[in-house]
């Protein structure tokens, strides 16, 4: 029995990678594959290591010529080895090599797995960190079909080596974590990070598949990202699965939409149709290199305190459905969302916001933290080819519509919007519909729950039938609850 002093605490004791490792080795069952491109064979190495690896690792190796990697696993369209679909055709080669040369009559209990990464480490000249993809497919049933977990990282460190040696923790993480923690994804997640700290590597996208993930919602995954510090933004399509934001932005124009969506009314449909059509508009922009972008952020999902999962996947449900792509943000500041487009596009921008918005993005108050104070931000946020669509205001008691024109900012920055303003960098979407500038998403979601009627019409058809059909936002409890109360 241990020792215990008075005044210990409980913690939670985390194996090494070492005891990870040798854990899946002293598993007689779990064999399997490793296929490691482009950092080295940091991953195995730990296995190698920890011994007893010899009824684990059917085998281990690197193709890492270009041709001879081709000849393995086909040559890609786009003629790029540190993909999505490469990790995918080594997952998938891989599993079928085990399948064919070890019998299921001889060994009826083995546990097969394909561990893969494609890796592109820092350059000679330190100008691009490095990413990669990371990814195993395995069994924790003999009899089941295949589980998938497939994740895209980035690298922060500035040196190969130690970043190699991060790669290689993370692989045992994953191993360990795809085996053991399968039952709950939240703590795998958490657990990738184990002997890592956060800011030598980002997560940004991740997807579960197979039996043992049947009713994990990739979005949620997407979401515990961000709410746990390891990436700032994440992003799914309309199709409900992560995309990696990479292959979303390269080389695109780019519109943001930033809202609470909660619900998605005739507002904000108006805002983004009347947005896109001046933003098309534009020279050098069409509807093929454009990618419109609703976001949310990490700040407005906690609006009302801790993060409510499903208030979450209402949302997000609604917005696929009306089939927009979405990203989650930890981005407060305006000029951080465009900082983190301009790390894929160098092409135009533009931000889709009301009046509220862009006189909140003039207040002083949220720049304290920056040594250049506004003008860095503003620095920041207006020297990419980048525009401001702004929708208009209606005051519901006098019924006054403020625009661009008339819109009041603090008095000491009142010469700096109108530098931005004169140059054309703020323009006003002049064809809105004025018979809708009176709805609020709050307004419509307080009818929902108080069990009102006539929130219908201030929605899009779609997103009622979506709200009524899947009971989003709660509405049948509610429903019953005011008949209940009548």
């Amino acid at each position: 029995m241990p020792i215990t002093i008075m005044g210990d605490k409980e913690f939670e004791n985390v194996p090494s990678i070492n005891s990870k490792a040798l854990r899946i080795n002293l598993n007689e069952n779990i064999y399997g594959t490793f296929s490691e491109i482009g950092a080295g064979q940091e991953t195995v190495c730990n296995f190698f290591r920890a011994g007893g690896a010899s009824g684990t690792i059917a085998k281990a190796m690197s193709a890492y010529d270009k041709d001879f990697s081709d000849a393995i696993y086909g040559v890609e369209n786009d003629r790029r080895y540190v993909t999505e679909a490469r990790l995918k055709k080594m997952l998938s080669h891989e599993t079928q090599l085990i399948e064919e040369r070890i019998s299921r009559e001889k060994h009826p209990n083995k546990l097969f797995f394909t561990y893969a990464n494609t890796v592109a480490t820092i350059d000679f000249a330190k100008k691009y960190k490095g990413h990669g993809w990371v990814g195993i497919r395995y069994q924790v049933d003999p009899k089941e079909e295949y589980n998938e977990i497939l994740l895209h990282v980035r690298f922060h460190e500035n040196d190969a080596r130690h970043q190699q040696n991060t790669l290689g923790i993370l692989g045992v993480n994953l191993i360990y974590g795809a085996y053991y923690k399968y039952d709950n994804p939240k703590k795998l997640l958490r657990y990738l990070y184990d002997h890592i700290d956060k800011d030598q590597i980002e997560i940004d996208t991740i997807n579960f598949s197979g039996p043992r993930f049947e009713k994990v919602d990739n979005r949620l995954m997407s979401l515990q990202l961000v709410k746990n510090g390891m990436t700032d933004a994440v992003m799914f399509g309309p199709d409900g699965n992560n995309v990696l934001p990479a292959k979303i932005l390269y080389k695109k124009n780019i519109l943001a939409l930033r809202g609470s969506f909660r619900p998605v009314t005739k507002v904000n449909m108006d805002m983004f149709q009347k947005s896109k059509e001046l933003f098309l508009n534009e020279s050098k922009v069409s509807e093929e290199n454009t990618e419109i972008i609703f976001e949310i952020t990490l700040s407005n999902l906690r609006a009302e305190g801790e993060i409510d999962e499903r208030d979450f996947m209402d949302r997000a449900k609604l917005l696929c459905s009306l089939g927009q792509t979405v990203m989650i943000s930890n981005f407060q500041e305006y000029f951080k969302v465009v900082e983190y487009f301009s790390r894929y596009s160098k092409q135009r921008m533009g931000l889709t916001m009301g009046v509220q918005n862009l006189v909140d993005v003039f207040d002083e108050k949220y720049y304290r933290h920056l040594s250049g104070g506004i003008l860095e931000a503003f620095g920041k946020l207006f020297f990419k080819d980048l525009k401001v669509y702004l929708y208009p205001l209606k005051d519901p008691e006098t019924g006054e519509v403020t625009n661009s024109e008339n819109l009041k900012v603090h008095p000491r920055m009142k010469e700096l919007y109108k530098f931005f303003k004169y140059n054309g960098r703020v323009e006003d979407i002049e064809n809105y519909n004025p018979d809708i500038l009176n709805i609020y998403s709050r307004e419509v979601l307080k009818m929902i729950s108080e069990g009102k009627e006539g929130w219908e019409e201030m929605l899009p058809e779609k997103t009622t039938e979506m709200i009524k059909g899947k009971n989003l936002f709660h509405y049948k409890e509610h429903k019953l609850k005011a008949n209940s109360e009548v």
